[in-house]
């Protein structure tokens, strides 16, 4: 007996017409909008319908395509591809069946679309790729879009099975291969066969040498709340007894970054040139003489000081630079990142709480600074949040410099940004995320009363 229209496990054909934010495309189906994956505008697919319960809306898994997209290629990740079935393909790779170039104009796409019905801003945007050598804005380089992750995380679940869960699920799927990560990290990735229950991370920096970071669940959670750390791994490539705090090196260009094995760096092997380049770019455009070396800058949100080190770097060495990071770990490696630059120093607070106290507290003298200075953001995927950017615009900084990686939290703060008198002068985006729906992009805001 065939399950009925409306119930969850109904089957449906589809008519696929959009892409939307989050991997999913867009479907109607006698007028109700349908969300799935594993699709492709202009493809007609047959569904499992798997979330009935909104009057708006439904949600389904794509179980065979009927008309196929002239865009859609073999998945790069077999084991996630359109054949198998839905509960057993990994997730982290929601794209991998769409050719690259179209992956690039459907995040455009995305990130257009968001920027004008959350943002309110009508700007072109293309996406561009990145090589060794930076952004790629002709997109000529020979590249597949895969091999690019130097960070790789796992789970284990209750039974020690490793894997990555599958896509939309807290599952772990056991799988054969991970296109994706560097080659160096999927060997190791592979010869991992148990463990305790929670996550392994793997982790390559630029000396080449594998890390595995074990975190088992019982490190993760105390009192109700979620702990950083964890221990190593029992594995050849684990030989520091303390691996999450094991200080690493990693490179843009000829400057070494110290920052923890377990702390956050770009995930994709050339991300942090590719970023540094096209902040220097916004900050160059935005203020063509040059940083003011007597203004005051900020890198909020500033990690270990990759881009506090590209401001000091167009600023020349005594430019006053400040770096705010919430992670005391990472304040104490920006301070040792940024040591050249005698004007640039790192602190360790929250930014929304940091920039009201320096909003108190700061003499008129360093407010004029910050007026004629730069201020560099490039907050968490759930963006910097009203609270934040009112303060940023508040502090009244020549240029801000925002740098996402969620196109609608993005829009969400360039229109808290444009009503307090900040206006959108250059948006660019970059594919550091190929073959998933991820995109990241960088945006200059200028203060409207120094456009006139």
């Amino acid at each position: 007996m065939a399950t009925p229209l409306g119930s969850a496990d109904a089957l449906i054909d589809l008519d696929v017409t959009d892409v939307a934010h989050g991997g999913v495309f867009v479907g109607r189906h006698e007028g109700r909008v349908v969300f799935v994956p594993d699709a492709l505008p202009g493809e007609r697919v047959r569904v499992r319908l798997t979330d009935v319960g909104k009057a708006s809306f439904w949600r389904g898994e794509v179980l065979e395509v009927l008309d196929a997209s002239p865009h859609r290629r073999p998945h790069i990740w077999r084991q996630a591809d359109v054949d198998v079935d839905p509960a057993e393909r990994p997730g982290g790779a929601d794209f991998g069946h769409i050719e690259l170039s179209h992956q690039r104009t459907l995040k455009a796409e995305v990130l257009s679309d968001a920027l004008q019905r959350f943002g309110g801003l009508e700007m072109p945007v293309t996406v561009a790729p990145v090589t060794a050598d930076g952004v790629d804005r002709a997109g000529t380089a020979d590249d597949d879009g895969t091999r690019w992750r130097t960070r790789l995380s796992l789970h284990v679940d209750a039974d020690g099975r490793v894997g990555p869960y599958a896509a939309r699920s807290h599952r772990v799927v056991t799988v054969e291969d991970h296109p994706l990560a560097a080659p160096e990290i999927e060997r190791v990735a592979l010869e991992l066969s148990s463990g305790e229950p929670g996550r392994i991370d793997l982790v390559l920096p630029a000396d080449g040498r594998v890390r595995v970071l074990a975190r088992p669940e019982h490190h993760h959670r105390a009192g109700g709340r979620r702990l950083r750390g964890g221990s190593a791994a029992k594995h050849p490539a684990a030989k520091n007894s303390n691996p999450m705090r094991e200080v690493v090196l990693e490179r843009v260009g000829q400057r070494e970054f110290r920052v923890d094995a377990g702390g956050f760096w770009q995930v994709h092997r050339f991300a942090a040139t590719a970023l540094t380049q096209l902040v220097s770019e916004h900050l160059g455009q935005a203020q063509p003489d040059g940083l003011d070396p007597e203004a005051l800058h900020l890198d909020l949100y500033g990690g270990v000081g990759l881009f506090a080190a590209a401001l000091a770097d167009i600023g020349g060495p005594r430019t006053r630079v400040l770096s705010v990071e919430s992670d005391s770990r990472a304040t104490e490696h920006a301070g040792e990142n940024l040591a050249e630059w005698v004007g640039a120093r790192a602190e360790t607070g929250r930014v929304d709480r940091w920039l009201a106290r320096w909003s108190e507290e700061a003499s008129t003298r360093d407010r004029d600074r910050l007026a004629r200075g730069a201020v560099v953001l490039d907050p968490p995927r759930s963006g910097a949040g009203r609270e934040v950017v009112e303060a940023i615009a508040g502090l009244a900084p020549q240029t801000v410099v925002y740098v996402a990686c969620d196109p609608v939290a993005l829009a969400r703060d360039l229109a808290t940004f444009r009503d307090a008198g900040y206006a959108a002068s250059r948006i660019d985006a970059l594919d550091l995320f190929p073959h998933s729906h991820h995109v990241e992009a960088v945006a200059t805001l200028i203060r409207e009363d120094t456009q006139r």
